[in-house]
């Protein structure tokens, strides 16, 4: 992976962000079928999806969403991947979708989710059935979260992919029943699978280190109330779950991925120094935090290559800059599990 010291605009983070690398590029190059993915439009969707289609250009890569961002469709269009607008839920849309080998099921709600409970466990819960049953004879490498464990030691190596999910929150316990309403069907109909336990990717533009960055340049203090976390870089995160399609078990299981453990305070510290900001935080940390054992994919993958400091400096060098924000924070910092 060659990495840049800083990054110019948009076009070219995503442009790194969906290099594929070597390794990638041969997996997936020997990797039987096409690729589907489901809920191309949310944050990692766009350039998971350029990845796939760079590192196996000879595959159709298909994304499907709503597309309700403008221009978002055209944009993956020009770069080969095959768009198909489709409302999920509906069991028609679903049914006339291309019948692919190898599915990418990124679809899934939180923020929004306190209120409207419903269609939450409908998009984390129910859908999930529906695309289980669908694509049973298909691979499939599903999107979970970190949030699905229940609260850890910071002093330990994190959550264990064999730790129970006993979560709080409405949310968090919707992304259980997902990950049930997956192995449900696998194990009905042996479908190989993944169900990936994301914790942080990080982008410029969104993420727990560009919520640390834009409170500290606005002279905000930072809440230390979630006092630890796990990020990685989002084109690792892009690539390990594409990779996660040559992992796959009968039935499924959890992968945790992400990167080692940051200390929030460290991590805001770093930002502070290099924004040229003073920093004020409020709150103690606790004893405890969502964070997992990564044991499992960095035997397969390797430590992740992008370190915090790299990270830090691209996040506050783009901040510095006034550059895009999705304005989507991550509330990284919530212990009650509502959104």
């Amino acid at each position: 992976m060659s990495l840049p010291n800083f990054f110019q605009d948009v076009a070219h983070l995503e442009q790194v962000m969906s290099a594929p690398s070597e390794e990638l590029s041969k997996e997936l190059s020997e990797l039987e079928g096409d690729i589907l993915i489901l809920g191309v439009g949310g944050k990692m969707g766009p350039t998971l999806a350029r990845m796939a289609k760079l590192a196996a250009p000879q595959k159709r890569v298909i994304g499907v969403a709503r597309f309700s961002e403008p221009g978002l469709q055209a944009r993956l269009s020009a770069y080969g991947i095959e768009c198909i607008s489709c409302d999920l839920l509906s069991r028609e849309a679903l049914a006339a979708l291309p019948d692919v080998a190898n599915v990418v099921f990124m679809a899934g709600r939180k923020f929004g989710s306190q209120g409207s409970e419903w269609l939450t466990w409908a998009m984390n819960t129910h859908l999930p059935a529906l695309v289980a049953e669908r694509y049973k004879s298909s691979r499939i490498v599903a999107f979970s979260t970190a949030c699905v464990y229940p609260f850890v030691s910071v002093q330990g190596p994190g959550a264990h992919e064999s730790l129970a999910p006993t979560p709080v929150g409405e949310y968090a316990n919707s992304c259980v029943g997902r990950e049930r309403m997956f192995e449900h069907f696998s194990h009905q109909y042996q479908t190989p699978g993944r169900l990936i336990r994301l914790s942080y990717a990080i982008d410029m533009r969104y993420g727990v280190l560009h919520d640390l960055a834009q409170l500290i340049y606005a002279n905000q203090p930072v809440s230390l109330a979630m006092g630890h976390a796990n990020v990685i870089w989002q084109g690792e995160a892009n690539e390990r779950s594409l990779r996660a399609l040559t992992k796959c078990t009968t039935p499924t299981t959890g992968l945790n991925l992400s990167g080692p453990m940051i200390s929030i305070a460290d991590a805001a510290r770093g930002l502070a120094s290099r924004l040229g900001k003073d920093l004020s935080f409020i709150g103690v940390e606790a004893p405890t935090a969502w964070l997992v054992d990564c044991t499992e994919a960095n035997a397969y993958w390797g430590t992740p290559e992008v370190n915090l400091e790299r990270m830090l400096d691209w996040t506050a060098d783009w901040v510095l800059k006034g550059q895009a924000s999705l304005n989507k924070p991550t509330h990284f910092e919530v212990r009650d599990g509502q959104y």
